[in-house]
């Protein structure tokens, strides 16, 4: 694959995987509406595992706590932060799992990449966002996550496997309607991205790579490491404007996207 192409496709994944704007939903549209060869399932597996590696260096201390909490989750024992986080990033991963399995042996997920899906998916889930957002209250951190918080979240974050909704968007929304502070639900949604987004690879990986094409490795090689260094960048900004912005920029843009979309699918 071209260079620039490869580069489009790292760049695209890279900036909107952690904005609530819909990483999916992108880079379904950029062949449909550049008239650009659609990248297929492998570099988009190549993509998410660039994403993946930035989101877990972002939040490392996170992440270690969680790593070395599964011993003592394994025990029966929820008695560190760890250990507390591990299960609820567990349960909060289940619902897309089982959704995303459904999906995938029925069809239903390769009829849901319509430019008109997208567009609807794109327009009300950022009004959702936006109303969330302004009325919700702000009187938890992501250090109160629960349970019943994990479960909410997880039956959210399935809702984005329909295109063009975004998960991080939608989780961000379900954090926010559990009375979450702006920075604590973005975390949360942040770290329930690493399990789901490892899952989703394992699935599409396993079919993509039954048969590779010739120069695979080294074109998903480049696309991870742009896709990388991009979702980091956009992750850091992101994380640090919401100490004193709130989602009303992302909104706007889905909102005109949106209508954008749906104006060319009915037309």
């Amino acid at each position: 694959m071209p260079l620039f192409h490869l580069l489009i496709v790292a760049l695209i994944q890279g900036i909107t995987e952690f904005l609530p704007v819909s990483s999916s939903g992108h880079l379904i549209l950029l062949p449909r509406l550049t008239g650009l060869a659609d990248q297929g399932q492998a570099l988009d597996v190549a993509v998410h595992v660039g994403t993946l590696g930035a989101v877990i260096l972002y939040f490392w201390k996170d992440v270690a706590a969680v790593l070395a909490g599964l011993p003592r989750l394994v025990r029966g024992r929820t008695d560190t932060y760890g250990s507390r986080m591990a299960l609820l990033l567990i349960v909060a991963t289940v619902p897309v799992i089982l959704v995303g399995l459904f999906l995938s042996a029925t069809g239903l997920d390769e009829a849901l990449r319509s430019v008109a899906v997208i567009g609807w998916a794109m327009l009300l889930f950022g009004i959702l966002l936006y109303w969330t957002d302004q009325t919700a209250p702000m009187t938890r951190s992501a250090e109160d996550w629960t349970i019943r918080g994990a479960v909410i979240m997880g039956l959210w974050q399935a809702v984005a496997l329909i295109p063009g909704t975004s998960r991080s968007g939608i989780t961000i929304t379900g954090g926010r309607l559990l009375g979450m502070d702006r920075h604590g639900a973005a975390k949360i949604a942040m770290l329930m991205s690493i399990p789901t987004i490892i899952a989703s690879g394992a699935l599409v990986g396993a079919k993509a790579l039954r048969h590779p094409a010739p120069g695979l490795w080294a074109d998903a090689g480049i696309a991870a490491l742009f896709a990388f260094l991009s979702a980091l960048l956009a992750l850091t900004l992101m994380m640090r404007l919401l100490r004193s912005v709130s989602f009303t920029p992302y909104v706007i843009y889905r909102c005109v996207l949106g209508v954008i979309l749906i104006a060319v699918a009915y037309t």
